[in-house]
Order: C-alpha cells, then structure tokens, then sequence
C-alpha cells in the first residue's frame, strides 16, 4: 500500500489499523536540539482520543504515546523519532456481522476492489484511529513552529453555523465546552443537537475553521507546491473531509476584483485579508484561515440495504461504537495537519536563498 507518507523535509509516516495491536509513526527531519514538552504532545492526543464526552464514540483508548528513538534528555537527536500508541479497547466482533457485506459510504468496497482483502473490523487502515499518528507529529511540528498560533474550533453542525467572525471570538473559550465552540450559546445549541441525532441512530456533518497568525512570509512555493494547495491536501486527507476553502473562498467567486482585492498599508501588510494570508500560493504575513468541511459519519444505527462481496441485496444495521459528530475530535487533527504542513515549508524556506 502506497501513501502512508505525509511531507518532504519534515515527514511523518504512520502504521497500524484500527484493531491491530498498535499504531504508530516516524518522523523524519525534524531538526536536533528541539526540547519537547511532552505533556504538550500528550493534551494533544488527549484532545482527539474516543470516549472524552457524550457526544463521540464511547470506545476507552488512554491514547498513551511511547517514543521509541529520535529523543534524548528530553531533546531531539536529529534522527528520526518513532513512536507507539497502543491499542487497547478494541471490540472486534462488534464488526463481523459485516465481514462480507459493504457498508454504504464507507471504504469497504473500494479497499475489496483495490486489494482483493481487506480487515473488515473497524474499517482497518481506513478508519480514523490513524490520525492519532497525525497528532503526535502535529505537536511536535507546533513546538518546532513556536511562535506560529494554530488555533481550530468547529464553526457549524448540520445547520447551526457560528456567524461571527474569528477576530471576534475568543479562543480561550474553545476548550470550555465539548463541542469545541468558542461560542457558548450556539456550543450549547451544536451540543444537543447532537444528542438528538445520536437519540435517531443518525450521525451529522459539520465545519472546522482554522486560524493561522504569526505566519512569517514567504512560505510556500509559487507553482504547484503553493501553500494553499498543500493545506487543502493535508485536510482532505484526513477522514470523512468532503471540501476545503481558504480565504474569501467561494464567497470570492460572486463578488467582483475591485470588491476583492487586498489594498495595501506601507509596512506591505494589507487592509483586508480576502486573500486569506496567501498570495501567488505563499505566506504574505496576514493571518491564514480556511474552513473544512466533514460528513456526517457513514456507519449509522438505522437500517439500510447494501450489497455483499457476492453481489447480493443485504440490509445491514450499524453496531458498535461511533461518533454521531467527527467534528469535535477532527479539531486538533486539522490543527495538527496545518503544523506539518507550515513546519515543511518552514525547513524548505531556509534553503531558497543565502
């Protein structure tokens, strides 16, 4: 299987499956000298792991991470650092009633086609345990990128949407509800209308806004490997992500350039930021934000008619344990995502010129 690798300089490759015995990674090129706060590394886990609250998935994984190499004293050593996030709660058997069936919107059917074997429980590789992986890379790249604010928080559910915009809100307030709404009135209104989905055996969508400030310029590069275009890679690559937008995004399409361009101030900061913090695909010094957008989760507790490996009509039913909302816990993923990406471009920087 290829495409188990993220990154050019800074580069993170993840292994394991849902209900193997563990996951894991290597990162390679992050630089030597690096002192790492470790209890940092592990709140961002905290922070994505199953069973905090709820309103996701009830499976108990401690998410623990083991570094393996690549750290010494506390600081990295400059080679790569391999790490270990056991598996510890897995209920296998809550998918054997699908070993030969194809759940609807999920990744069943094509990984058979693809491959012609697939592990059926829990989705495999397909499942969104692996992200872990993405986070304990994440938090490194963040304390590589320090003075360089990642901030996330979940902008709507199905269709109850924060209006106000990010410089208005307070980011303190993120953590201080489930959701991961800076909003407290419409966190409240996301949060039960979860729990009523979750009551329907339903699941549902939402939006993750992602904010980045302190962005030095110049990241990025000017044709394929624009830096608009690496973000949107990184968080489409991550599960059930079904659209990404930067900027004024498709806002952008219905206005017109003398409505859209970004005038500039003598320090060449800009008076508006459509551009979103990025100009002919690099860092121009404003702040980056983009918004990404998750499906409601595939496996649902309501009957539906699918096929079998045979080509039979079959009606399945969901069991297990799922998340009725992936966005509160896709929040630190896409944060973590946005560091690799930036930590990439930060090492690719440094070699473009004397």
């Amino acid at each position: 299987m290829a495409g188990n690798s993220f990154g050019n300089l800074f580069k993170i490759s993840t292994f394991g499956a849902s209900h193997g015995n563990a996951i894991g990674g290597v990162i390679d090129g992050c630089p030597a000298g690096l002192e790492l706060d470790m209890e940092a590394i592990q709140n961002e886990l905290d922070r994505r792991k199953p069973g905090q609250s709820e309103i996701v998935t009830q499976r108990k994984e401690p998410d623990t991470v083991q570094f393996m190499s690549g750290i010494f004293e506390g600081k990295t050593t400059g080679t790569p650092i391999g790490f270990l996030i056991e598996n510890a709660n897995q209920k296998s058997k809550d998918y054997s009633h699908i070993k030969d069936v194809y759940r609807p919107s999920h990744a069943d059917y094509t990984y058979d086609q693809k491959y012609g074997h697939r592990d059926y429980r829990g989705g495999g590789r397909s499942s969104a345990r692996e992200t872990a992986c993405r986070v304990v890379a994440g938090a490194i790249a963040k304390q590589l990128l320090s003075s360089i604010k990642i901030t996330a928080y979940t902008s709507s559910v199905g269709d109850i949407f924060l209006e106000k915009p990010y410089q208005e809100l307070d980011f303190n307030a993120i953590e201080s509800n489930v959701v991961r709404c800076p909003d407290a009135d419409v966190a409240d209104t996301m949060i039960n209308r979860i729990k009523e989905i979750r009551k329907q055996g339903d699941t549902i969508g939402g939006t993750v806004t992602c904010v980045l400030q302190n962005v030095p310029v110049g990241l990025g590069e000017p044709v394929f490997d624009r830096l608009h275009a690496e973000l949107g890679k990184a968080m489409l690559s991550i599960n059930a992500v079904k659209g990404f937008e930067y900027g004024s995004g498709f806002c952008g399409a219905k206005m017109k350039g003398s409505e859209h361009n970004d005038q500039f101030n003598t320090d060449g900061t800009t008076k508006t930021n459509l551009s979103g913090g990025i100009q002919g695909g690099i860092s121009n010094g404003m702040d980056i934000y983009f918004r990404v957008a998750f499906k409601p989760v595939a496996t649902i507790m309501q009957k539906q008619d699918t096929i079998d490996k045979f080509g039979n009509i079959v009606e399945m039913q969901g069991k297990g344990r799922h998340d009725p909302c992936v966005v509160p816990r896709a929040v630190p993923i896409v944060e973590a995502m946005a560091a690799l990406v930036l930590a990439d471009y930060y090492l690719i920087n440094k070699t473009t010129k004397l």
